[in-house]
């Protein structure tokens, strides 16, 4: 059986996005998974294309339904999240590769149903990501401990989950991107690249 589904996970500011991008600009038989949510739209942002919008009782029910695969809940905001499976089995019927930018619960669960590729994307540095997270976002340093106590924990006992880890070195994205298509091509994955 074709393997069809890869896991990029990483802390905020690894870089795991830019490496998706790129690895789905070219490999035109890759797609993107669409994960539900219940927190609102943001400007600019579509529904079905950034996430499939879900009111919390639409999000509640489709649990109950079967249709949310696996899910995390912000407490901090009450938000859900959730791997939605007529997106995901949709892409899968369409013959795609389809990556998923999850969190750890939703990558074991996408590993032992979907028998996905996961890849941890690393940063090259605590300090580079501390630059590149502030870059993005201004915060202060108590915000900044937060994640940091966070983003210790993802590497330290989530990453060694991971089949694969790439560091994403300041400056180098390109590299990232061939690595993760390598390894891809030699879990048999058809990116028709």
């Amino acid at each position: 059986m074709q393997k069809q589904v890869v896991v990029i996970a990483g802390p905020a500011g690894s870089g795991k996005d830019s490496v998706v991008q790129g690895v789905l600009r070219r490999a035109p038989n890759a797609t993107l998974m669409v994960t539900a949510t219940t927190r609102p739209m943001r400007p600019g942002e579509e529904n079905g294309v950034n996430y499939h919008f879900l009111t919390k009782g639409k999000f509640l029910t489709e649990l109950q339904a079967g249709n949310i695969l696996e899910h995390y809940h912000r407490a901090d905001t009450d938000t859900y999240y959730g791997t939605y499976k007529p997106d995901i089995e949709a892409r899968i019927a369409s013959g795609k590769v389809v990556f998923a930018v999850i969190q750890i619960v939703g990558a074991r669960y996408l590993k032992e149903h979907y028998d996905a590729t996961t890849i941890f994307i690393m940063p090259p540095s605590l300090e580079i990501l501390e630059k590149r997270v502030r870059a993005r976002a201004p915060m202060s340093d108590i915000e900044w401990q937060e994640r940091l106590t966070h983003t210790r924990r993802e590497m330290e006992e989530d990453a060694p989950f991971y089949d694969y880890r790439i560091t994403n070195e300041e400056g180098k994205l390109e590299a990232a991107i061939d690595g993760v298509i390598e390894i891809l091509t030699k879990e048999g994955y058809n990116l028709g690249a």
